[in-house]
């Protein structure tokens, strides 16, 4: 029998990223290593190995220090070892989006029960960078032309790993460009908006305990 976990694994093993992007961004492609990919594939199978249906949770692009590292979306190397119990070889920072995140994921029983009912992903699954910074796909209108018909195939492929019709999009302005997505590509009936991980923790990091609250709510309702 084919599980959730290996049509995921099998989407994110064999990605390719675009052969080049205008205006100097590149493409980070952590499946390269054979360490992520070991990682990824264990991640995988210790949380979704079965076919019940996920809500997703989806943001703008991996981020370097996260799924930029690891390959699992929203989960830097720290958080892969000590929330997921994934021990491995990667070497990074910590990521902010990433600790809230697992704050989130703490606060609703851990990384087990948390993945029993929800998958993290993005809308396009490769880490991005310009200058040696995170870039998101829509920061630019010929970077988005270009990577469009890829976030369309990697919305679809998601889909089909076993996703509720119900998602979850983080980031204001990734709803925007999601909504017009679903319209040109119907796959969710309804797209709940959540803050992004990153504008919570760089501008309101005073009020993470409500946000993360916000989260719980939402995610439970």
């Amino acid at each position: 029998m084919v599980f959730f976990s290996d049509r995921a694994v099998d989407f994110y093993t064999r990605l390719q990223p675009p052969a080049a992007l205008p205006g100097g961004v590149s493409v980070m492609n952590p499946y390269e290593n054979p360490e992520t990919q070991r990682t990824v594939r264990e991640f995988y199978q210790k949380f979704f190995a079965d076919n019940e249906p996920r809500v997703p949770l989806l943001g703008i692009n991996p981020g370097r220090f996260g799924g930029g590292v690891t390959g699992v979306s929203f989960t830097d190397p720290l958080r892969l070892r000590e929330s997921c119990g994934i021990e491995h070889n990667l070497t990074g920072h910590a990521e902010l989006s990433s600790q809230f995140v697992y704050a989130v994921v703490d606060a609703m029983g851990g990384a087990a029960a948390f993945y029993r009912r929800f998958y993290l992903g993005a809308l396009y699954p490769l880490a991005l960078v310009k200058d040696g910074k995170n870039f998101n796909y829509y920061d630019d209108s010929a970077v988005y032309a270009a990577l469009k018909p890829h976030i369309l195939a990697s919305l679809r492929a998601q889909r089909d790993f076993g996703l509720s019709k119900t998602a979850v999009c983080l980031g204001q302005k990734n709803h925007q460009y999601w909504i017009q997505l679903n319209k040109e590509q119907p796959l969710f009936d309804r797209i709940e908006i959540l803050e992004h991980p990153r504008f919570v923790m760089q501008y309101r990091r005073k009020q993470i305990g409500d946000y993360v609250e916000k989260y719980i709510k939402l995610l439970n309702g």
